[in-house]
C-alpha cells in the first residue's frame, strides 16, 4: 500500500475526531455506510472520489486536504520523474471486485487552497465491468494521453481515445474505466466548488 493512500484515511479520521464527529455522523450525512466510513479511514478500501468528496463536505474541508503534503502559496511544479518517483493513490473506482484498477498521481499535493484537483490517471485493463454510478458536486475534464477509455455518463457512453478529451459536470451520475481489456494514461482535472 502506498503511502499517500494511507495519509488519505488517517487524515479523514482525524480531521472527523478533531471536529467531534461520529463515524455513524459522517455516514448519515454522506449517505454512505458506516462500513464503507470504517473501511476508508482504515485504508481497506479507496472507493472512487465520489464518496471521498462527498466525506469532504461532510467534515467542512476541501477534497485536497486528505492529499495535502504541505501548504505552498506559490505556483507548484511537479516534475515527470518525481511523479513516477512518488507514491500514487489506488481506488478500486466501484468495481465490484474491488481490484484496484486506477493509480492516481496527484499533480499540485503542495498548493495550498486549491480549488482544482489535477491528477495523472493509470487505468490497468480490467474484464469486470459491472460498476456503481457516482455523482457529486463540481466539473470534470478528461484528457486521453494513451490508450482507450470509456465514461458512463447519466444515459449515455462515450468512448475516448488517445488525443480525445471530455467536459461535464460531476452532478449527473457518472463512472470512468478502461475500455474493456484495454489499459489507458490520462489527465484529469477535477473542480469541487467549496
Amino acid at each position: 500500500m502506498s503511502n499517500n493512500q494511507s495519509i488519505v484515511g488517517h487524515k479523514i479520521k482525524g480531521i472527523r475526531e478533531s471536529k467531534n464527529l461520529s463515524i455513524e455522523e459522517v455516514a448519515e450525512s454522506t449517505g454512505l455506510s458506516v462500513e464503507q466510513i470504517n473501511s476508508i479511514e482504515n485504508d481497506q478500501n479507496l472507493p472512487s472520489l465520489g464518496p471521498l468528496i462527498k466525506i469532504a463536505r461532510a467534515l467542512g474541508v476541501r477534497l485536497g486536504t486528505f492529499m495535502d503534503d504541505n501548504d505552498a502559496l506559490g505556483p507548484v511544479v511537479t516534475r515527470a520523474a518525481d511523479r513516477e518517483r512518488e507514491s500514487s493513490i489506488s481506488f478500486s473506482n466501484g468495481a465490484t471486485d474491488a481490484r484496484k484498477h486506477m493509480e492516481y498521481h496527484p499533480l499540485a499535493q503542495q498548493k495550498a487552497g486549491r480549488h482544482m484537483e489535477p491528477f495523472i490517471i493509470d487505468i490497468n485493463p480490467t474484464e469486470n465491468l459491472e460498476y456503481t454510478l457516482s455523482a457529486h458536486e463540481g466539473e470534470e475534464f478528461i484528457y486521453v494521453m494513451e490508450g482507450e477509455i470509456e465514461l458512463v455518463y447519466g444515459k449515455e457512453k462515450y468512448s475516448l481515445k488517445e488525443g480525445d478529451s471530455i467536459y461535464y459536470d460531476s452532478i449527473v451520475k457518472h463512472h470512468l474505466h478502461g475500455a474493456e481489456g484495454k489499459s489507458a494514461k490520462i489527465l484529469a482535472l477535477i473542480y469541487i466548488p467549496f
